[in-house]
């Protein structure tokens, strides 16, 4: 049997030995009760609370504006839900960036209030400081580099990180200070796939792609968008595995039309 079935719960030492034993670890976002649930049933390992909810859940043109509180919010709805994932919460801009003890500060707030598992935020060396803070702490963290979302003033566009080899070469190190300094994972995102491969097989900590090649020890995909909720995001790294907007609007049409014509609620669905 592999690691990931005979694991009842799945923990950070879990993802540690699927990777050791070439097993790919799925991951996916939630942000509610009602979703989460059915994202855990069906065997995700890793469900990862984003601050991507500032983008599908709050409409917000970017995740610069969603606040610890919204995090702890939608954290505690989706921890409710997960009998068996590991639940991890990013940890908003703002709230880590600059100062270890205001790091520390959030990430127990969102341990203590939500009940999740671990957190994860954005950058390397510029953030080490912050990390090993909250890494003294018993807190697990995942980091994130390549394109982090929450920077996106700095870079200006969504487009491919580490093309160029000073920024390569960065990431290459800042992988290794992420893994030696105890992360328990990394995210790469948006990044060469050659480069995501090579920086992965370097490290003992599992590595998560998207939009990094098949080269990473797994895969995260933005729930709503992998669903065909969301339309308006469409990278070339994104399956769609559902066009589940599409058939809502088609099945909320038909309730429209039954009301209006007084088919529903028909002789069989009243009292």
């Amino acid at each position: 049997m592999s690691v990931h079935q005979s694991a009842k719960r799945i923990t950070t030492q879990v993802l540690a030995e699927m990777k050791a034993n070439g097993e790919p670890i799925a991951m996916l976002t939630a942000y509610d009760y009602s979703m989460a649930t059915i994202v855990d049933q069906a065997g995700v390992d890793v469900i990862l609370v984003g601050d991507s909810a500032s983008n599908v859940m709050a409409g917000h043109e970017t995740t610069l504006p969603i606040t610890l509180d919204h995090m702890i919010y939608h954290a505690s709805s989706v921890v409710r839900a997960a009998k068996r994932a590991l639940v991890v919460v990013d940890l908003p801009f703002g709230t880590y960036q600059g100062n270890s003890k205001e790091a520390l500060n959030s990430a127990i707030r969102i341990m203590k209030e939500s009940g999740a598992h671990a957190v994860k935020l954005e950058g390397g060396h510029e953030v080490k400081e912050s990390i090993e803070r909250i890494l003294t702490a018993g807190i697990p963290v995942m980091g994130h580099l390549g394109l982090t979302p929450q920077s996106i003033y700095k870079f200006g566009t969504y487009t491919v990180r580490a093309k160029e080899e000073m920024e390569a070469d960065q990431l290459r190190a800042d992988t290794k200070m992420l893994n030696d300094i105890g992360c328990f994972a990394v995210v790469f995102e948006k990044i060469p796939a050659h480069l995501a491969q090579e920086a992965s097989a370097s490290v003992a900590c599992p590595t998560i792609g998207i939009g990094a090649g098949s080269g990473c020890d797994g895969q995260v995909l933005v729930l709503h968008d992998m669903l065909g909720i969301t339309q308006a995001f469409s990278p070339r790294f994104l399956r769609r595995y559902l066009d589940m907007g599409e058939q809502m609007n088609g099945a909320i049409q038909q309730y429209v039309k039954d009301v209006r014509s007084r088919d529903f609620p028909n002789e069989s669905e009243q009292y």
